[in-house]
């Protein structure tokens, strides 16, 4: 085994989950929340408010997971926003073509926009990984340069109009069911947070990625092949974008150029660094990413609820991921005095 992977021999006791995960802040900051919310808006607890909840982690969960891969690998993927606009608006006019050319055939339909939804954030995920690995750019310039041409493409598809026709077992039977009580998406993340779990406890790929993300030259010198990890990365985050996408345009019933954009990115990277995910590298848990995310989904509800000015919004977040990068780099300082 090259020394690259020795150094995280036991990722699952790795502890990775940052100063916020390890004093458990985390979870008083969520319980604080539920607790101040429960006292001021009874609304708060009502079915329908707690399965929009569900629904909105389930989004911003998977979203966060592919940001969560690219910075532990030492990258930045500020392009996920527009993936999951582009991803809509390309799944829902190629159902909607499709549905013209091949009527009453379902299946059809719906497995040909997926695979136009998941190939387009595909190939700007591996577009994305090629250019930070092969020419050298740095993931910041390269995937602000892709959110600008991914929002630009999907705006020139669109003329910013919502884009229908897709049929109605994708929307009803898919995006807005339910089973168990709970909306699809919510199982759909359930099923990607298993999956990244296992990738990053039990595969090469997962401990590689800490490893690059860690320290690159040690893995380099190990043999570790950087560009293909970190080309896989991109390309994760990019697929897992466009799967937010076609969960959106099922659960919406139409495809939009404006899903995810700042917004999405913003909460995202958010979700990443307060779940501990360090911007240094190296280090991070999917499962408290998971954890956060569902902090910030039932933050931002409560600031509806309570008919907070919207402006006030990113606001706090700012100060929440400010917070969070403080205690970080607090954290590392006291362990290299010891």
């Amino acid at each position: 085994m090259s020394s690259a992977v020795a150094a995280y021999p036991r990722l699952e006791r790795h502890p990775g989950f940052g100063l916020l995960g390890r004093l458990g802040i985390l979870p008083a900051l969520l319980l604080a929340v539920v607790i101040g919310m429960s006292a001021a808006d009874p609304h708060f607890y009502g079915p329908i408010n707690i399965l929009n909840i569900l629904r909105n982690t389930a989004f911003l969960t998977i979203v966060a997971f592919g940001q969560s891969l690219v910075i532990i690998g030492g990258g930045f993927d500020l392009s996920v926003g527009a993936i999951v606009a582009l991803a809509s608006v390309v799944a829902a006019k190629a159902m909607a073509g499709l549905g013209a050319s091949v009527p009453g055939q379902d299946a059809t339909i719906i497995a040909g926009g997926v695979a136009a939804g998941l190939g387009c954030g595909l190939a700007a995920g591996i577009v994305n990984g090629l250019c930070v690995a092969k020419l050298r750019v740095t993931g910041f310039v390269v995937t602000l340069g892709t959110m600008s041409a991914v929002t630009g493409l999907g705006l020139m598809l669109t003329n910013g109009i919502p884009v229908y026709g897709m049929p109605d077992s994708f929307v009803k039977g898919f995006g807005r069911a339910q089973l168990l009580g709970l909306p699809t998406a919510v199982y759909a993340a359930l099923l990607i947070l298993a999956l990244m779990i296992f990738v990053q406890r039990r595969t090469l790929f997962g401990r590689y990625n800490y490893a690059i993300g860690g320290n690159v030259e040690a893995a380099v010198v190990s043999g570790v092949s950087i560009g293909w990890h970190v080309i896989a990365a991109y390309a994760v985050s990019g697929l897992l974008a466009a799967a937010t996408g076609l969960l959106l345009t099922a659960q919406v019933g139409s495809g939009q150029a404006s899903f995810g954009g700042d917004r999405m990115m913003l909460q995202s990277i958010a979700a990443a660094v307060i779940g501990g995910v360090s911007l240094r590298g190296g280090v991070g848990r999917v499962e408290i990413v998971a954890i956060s995310a569902l902090f910030l989904s039932i933050l931002s509800n409560a600031v509806n609820l309570l008919h907070i000015d919207s402006r006030i919004q990113p606001i706090i977040l700012g100060l929440i991921m400010v917070v969070a990068v403080a205690l970080d780099e607090a954290s590392r300082r006291r362990k290299a005095r010891v």
